[in-house]
């Protein structure tokens, strides 16, 4: 079975944010002073070939932990949906 998984990676929120502090700085200069705590993260789509849903989340999990975020700096959070 094919799933697609989407993966959202973020700064722990005890970590200060340089790119979401510039932009929320920025805000004020167009006009939009109401837009605060800006936290800008990344955000990854991927296809899974797998037997089972729980197998496409152990190996969306692995290459989380693995290969894409940073646990000294960041968190993730990931969801899969089998294609139709």
């Amino acid at each position: 079975m094919k799933f697609n998984a989407e993966i959202e990676v973020m700064p722990l929120k005890a970590l200060l944010d340089p790119q979401g502090k510039a932009v929320t700085s920025s805000m004020k200069n167009i006009g939009l002073p109401q837009i605060t705590n800006v936290r800008i993260g990344k955000h990854i789509t991927m296809e899974v070939e797998a037997d089972t849903i729980e197998i496409a989340n152990e190996m969306v999990d692995k290459a989380c932990k693995d290969l894409l975020h940073n646990p000294i700096m960041e968190g993730y959070k990931f969801n899969i949906e089998e294609v139709q």
